[in-house]
């Protein structure tokens, strides 16, 4: 009978230990004891942090917003016992009531008129009504139900040939100035920085140019917040696929003329 030879410990480990039948090799005490202090950083610090942050973000609420509520309707006159302490967060629902209550009232007829006499006396205003139009389009276009944007993840040339960066597609650009001078379908993208989303680069690239990913923009986020630490489950595998397209020449074809995706339109247009 041949005689197994015993296993190299430089190459592969032994076979129960590599079935998880016998125990790993020992570790240290100071190890160990690093190792637990590391575990209980990674599992408290999101916790704390989070909780920090909520914390903070009530108290600066509640701080503002009973500043400018006379103290006759502070919240704590409508409760029938005297309190050593105030009560968080009643500041943070008074916000929310009083923006509800304008948004009930700019969705009226009478509120749509007030409304539509301050933007025409803001329009007058030489500086003010640039950063009003400004500060309007950017709210609408983030809180809007149907808007497009962050609709689509993309994987696009940057910042020059040959290197790759997640980009977020905002529109699809077909019958502009800009379509027109190129002849083709334009897609407009937001490059975002790292680890600071909020600062980034709006780009126009044609739409050949850019690869549709599948990732969620959620998980597009975590990887660009994560400095590329945390990668979406088979991003490796699409990343592969897209490079191996744009080295031959290939454009990844989700959508575009003709050739729509379900995310938009014939127009080019996105579409919930």
């Amino acid at each position: 009978m041949t005689e197994t030879p015993p296993p190299n410990p430089e190459t592969e480990l032994p076979p129960l230990i590599a079935a998880g039948i016998a125990p790993a090799p020992k570790i240290s005490p100071f190890t160990r004891l690093r190792n637990y202090f590391l575990a209980g950083i990674i599992v408290t610090a999101p916790i704390g942090l989070t909780i920090y942050l909520v914390f903070i973000t009530i108290e600066a609420i509640d701080r503002n917003v009973r500043s400018l509520v006379p103290l006759g309707y502070q919240p704590e006159r409508f409760i029938p016992y005297d309190l050593p302490f105030g009560i968080p967060g009643l500041g943070l629902i008074a916000a929310l009531v009083i923006l509800t209550l304008i948004g009930f009232l700019a969705t009226n007829l009478m509120g749509r008129t007030l409304l539509s006499l301050g933007e025409r006396i803001v329009a007058r205003m030489p500086v003010v009504r640039g950063v009003y139009s400004a500060l309007k389009q950017i709210f609408e276009t983030v809180f809007s139900q149907s808007g497009n944007s962050f609709r689509q993840v993309a994987l696009v040339p940057w910042p020059s040939t040959g290197s790759w960066t997640i980009a977020f597609v905002t529109n699809y650009i077909q019958g502009t100035e800009i379509a027109g001078h190129l002849g083709e379908e334009i897609v407009t993208v937001y490059v975002p920085t790292t680890p600071n989303p909020t600062g980034g680069y709006m780009t126009y690239y044609r739409r050949r140019d850019i690869h549709i990913l599948s990732v969620s923009v959620d998980q597009a986020m975590k990887l660009i917040i994560s400095c590329g630490v945390i990668v979406p489950p088979g991003l490796v595998t699409e990343l592969t696929a897209a490079t191996k397209t744009a080295e031959g020449g290939k454009p990844s074809g989700k959508s575009g003329p003709g050739n729509t995706s379900p995310n938009t339109g014939t127009d080019g247009n996105f579409t919930p």
